[in-house]
């Protein structure tokens, strides 16, 4: 019955839309107050037992007090999902409709994986573990931002608060990696990739400027062409792959359970790794995008109608800098691959690569063997998290920052964030729900 439960509530967040915009103005904030609501409903000793703030009017900072709180913990997630319609969805984005049975059930919407079925899952956790009457060893903090998706200043927020109060986490847990056993087919142990450290996210602007005119008399070579020709040269020259200290770790962990060629040339990464980037950037772009600074061209503006010449033409690039880079690095790289000075290249939005947390100590460890007992014969592996998350201001104040999600998730899952058909299984939730509350009785 409580596992039931658990589902009902999970559904009946997702079908709250708390779509964060890139224009705050434009951000339905009544849903967001909606939300805040249900929790209260939903997990009434969360609430009646740990202190509770709103921070930046929208974003969630609870504190359980334990017995000490010289090493805390934050749990952490955020509650914002990116915008969805109707179109194209196999089942309506914010109904949360349930499918299948037993083990193969799904629960579909927006924001199931990202991130609401962490936030919801951490609290069944908690409000199940004060309902046991546990006091724990050092302080729990649950932070839940608001504005992930789009700027992150929740969080941030948070952290500022935090630190103002002395507040030095010894682990910080956020969303990232998952159970995965499709990355690498010579490895047949399910996998639990945890995120020690994340890419640094930056949006880059091409911009040719040129004089305008009616589209009858077009000179020889239009704006929109020079820009054309720019992101022609930019994707046909990706930046080099590299494999930095975590991608090592990895492969070496990976080779321990691979067999033949494969396993030997993983074993031997130290000085096998010329043969093996070319192969396993060629495998995937999943395992590319771990080896290399990526970029990708998202949007293209310019032109105010349909019979004149535009003056100024532009494309925003999204990169994602490796660990191992830097932005002056990646700035350098665009400006040569580009190689024409009519295309200016701007930073709209900057953003290094993080600090990387340690793969041994406390925090590590208890993160480890907590993985491993709820999900056994799991290989627990770092590795450098693509994605950017609200974790990445926990640095300031942590140097145990690690990004893990704790549910199965099979490649046509992985590729429903941010996209259509967004989509979990059921009993990958609880296992979740588990996970969560056997960190929480360790902490």
């Amino acid at each position: 019955m409580k596992s039931a439960l658990a589902v009902e509530h999970l559904q009946e967040l997702v079908r709250i839309p708390t779509i964060s915009r890139v224009d705050p103005s434009a951000t339905e904030w009544t849903e967001f107050d909606r939300f805040a609501q249900t929790l209260r409903k939903l997990y009434p000793l969360c609430h009646s037992r740990l202190e509770r703030e709103t921070v930046l009017d929208h974003s969630l900072l609870f504190r359980w007090r334990g017995r000490a709180s010289t090493e805390p913990a934050v749990l952490m997630g955020h509650y914002d999902v990116v915008a969805a319609t109707d179109e194209g969805w196999k089942r309506p984005p914010f109904a949360a409709e349930l499918s299948g049975k037993g083990d193969e059930q799904l629960i579909w919407g927006r924001g199931t994986l990202d991130d609401k079925g962490s936030v919801v899952a951490i609290l069944e956790a908690v409000e199940a573990q004060l309902e046991a009457g546990l006091v724990p060893a050092q302080d729990i903090y649950l932070c839940f931002g608001h504005d992930e998706e789009t700027h992150g200043t929740g969080a941030s927020a948070i952290v500022d608060l935090l630190e103002s109060r002395g507040v030095k986490p010894t682990l910080v847990l956020d969303e990232g990696g998952a159970i995965v056993d499709d990355v690498f087919d010579q490895v047949d142990a399910p996998m639990a990739v945890v995120g020690v450290a994340e890419k640094g996210t930056a949006t880059l602007r091409l911009t040719v400027d040129q004089s305008g005119g009616h589209a009858s008399t077009p000179p020889k070579f239009p704006a929109a062409v020079r820009l054309a020709q720019a992101i022609v040269r930019l994707n046909s020259r990706p930046f080099p792959s590299r494999l930095t200290a975590t991608g090592a770790d990895l492969m070496r962990l990976l080779g321990e359970h691979a067999g033949g060629m494969t396993g030997y040339l993983l074993r031997n990464v130290s000085w096998t790794k010329p043969f093996l980037l070319p192969i396993l950037v060629r495998k995937s772009d999943e395992l590319a995008a771990m080896m290399r600074t990526t970029q990708a061209v998202t949007m293209l503006e310019g032109g105010h109608a349909v019979n004149a010449m535009p003056e100024r033409v532009s494309a925003i690039i999204n990169v994602r800098i490796a660990v191992n880079s830097s932005l002056d690095e990646t700035l350098a790289h665009v400006t040569r691959a580009i190689n024409d000075k009519r295309v200016r290249v701007s930073v709209d939005s900057p953003g290094e690569p993080s600090p990387v947390s340690a793969t041994s100590g406390l925090a590590w460890e208890l993160l480890r063997s907590t993985i491993e007992k709820s999900f056994p014969g799991t290989i627990v592996t770092p590795y450098v998290q693509n994605g950017a998350t609200d974790s990445r201001h926990f640095t300031r104040i942590s140097n145990g920052v690690y990004r893990f999600t704790p549910f199965a998730m099979a490649r046509e899952v992985r590729d429903t964030l941010h996209a259509r058909n967004e989509r979990m299984l059921v009993s990958s939730y609880l296992d979740g729900i588990e996970f969560y509350r056997s960190l929480i009785a360790s902490l």
